[in-house]
């Protein structure tokens, strides 16, 4: 080897002991300091989602040192723009967020607009666990499921926009249960508050923690309640019989145990994930999240990277007769 030679072997040598070191000095936290990291959301601003992305935002960027985060609320089309933004995004752990689990059913049912696959994302952590629960108007004289059940009057339930876990959960439950009542879409955020209040419509089928105040404060009524531990409120399970209902509740109740998720793209690199998942920990831990979520009346039931990824995978891994019903179920007249 002549003298040149040798010399530019000697400066890729450096040279690529040179990145390694930059690699190695910008591994873990590090990584972080002076970056921006854009967390996604998949709704419009207030409502559920939006109050625990910003708290889980707040944690994050206090526990990741130096870093910058900056909250995009991108709705539209389901949640299906800002889950598809998320898992387009470079994976080098600057773009996550937080979509709907409704998703979970666009995959299933093999929606074309779904343009990634959940069980391969980089999965950092969810917030909560979230009960559903059936709401009707104080205005309304229904006390009960079974008043609800056998009413011989249509009524109006609010959902989320179309493919959301709102509007599939109550398209599926209606048509599996033989409800009588019509699912009316759009309402995002505090929306469907506002409309029982305003007469627009007289129900919805939403998590408990939204409507834990409305119904304290006397404008709703729980009729039914799908999961958690709480034994105020029937558990839907119960009230009703036939194979069908049993398997659309099931459905709905292995989706309320991934609640208020947070997510990165596929492909993100083991160290950055890594650390990703530590701050997530560590923020959803930190005694004044706890205290700030309690204020806000927001459940907490925190969970942290496989653990998020496996009741995924879980909720996927359905037969294909549970998929057949689901796209039955959701079938438009």
């Amino acid at each position: 080897m002549d003298i040149f030679s040798k010399g530019m072997a000697a400066g890729a040598a450096l040279l690529a002991c040179g990145w390694a070191t930059t690699a190695m000095a910008q591994s873990g936290p590090d990584y972080f300091n002076g970056k921006t990291i854009n967390y996604i959301i998949a709704t419009e601003p207030g409502g559920g989602y939006d109050t625990y992305g910003r708290l889980v935002c707040e944690f994050m960027q206090k526990h990741l040192p130096g870093s910058t985060f900056v909250v995009r609320n991108m709705p539209g089309a389901g949640n299906l723009l800002g889950a598809n933004y998320i898992a387009a995004s470079k994976p080098n752990g600057l773009t996550i967020g937080s979509f709907n689990t409704g998703l979970v059913y666009s995959q299933l049912s093999g929606n074309a607009g779904v343009k990634f696959d959940l069980t391969k994302m980089s999965w950092i952590g969810k917030a909560a666990s979230e009960p559903r629960v059936i709401v009707v108007s104080a205005d309304t004289d229904i006390k009960t499921f079974k008043e609800l059940h056998d009413l011989d009057r249509k009524l109006k339930f609010s959902a989320s926009g179309i493919g959301s876990a709102s509007e599939v959960d109550t398209t599926m439950l209606v048509s599996a249960l033989k409800l009588p009542i019509d699912v009316i879409s759009g309402y995002s955020g505090n929306d469907d508050q506002l409309a029982i209040m305003r007469g627009e419509v007289q129900g919805v089928l939403s998590s408990r923690s939204s409507f834990e105040p409305f119904v304290r404060d006397g404008h709703g009524r729980f009729l039914a309640q799908i999961g958690g531990s709480d034994t105020d409120v029937p558990q839907l399970a119960t009230l009703v019989d036939g194979e069908e209902a049993q398997k659309a509740i099931a459905l709905v109740e292995s989706q309320s145990e991934i609640s208020r998720l947070t997510v990165g793209p596929e492909g993100i690199p083991d160290d950055i994930l890594a650390t990703l998942r530590d701050a997530y920990s560590a923020a959803t831990s930190d005694p004044e999240f706890i205290a700030k979520a309690e204020k806000l009346g927001l459940p907490l039931d925190p969970l942290v990277g496989d653990k998020v990824a496996d009741l995924v995978k879980k909720a996927l891994d359905q037969s294909p007769e549970m998929v057949s019903f689901l796209k039955q179920a959701l079938k438009k007249d």
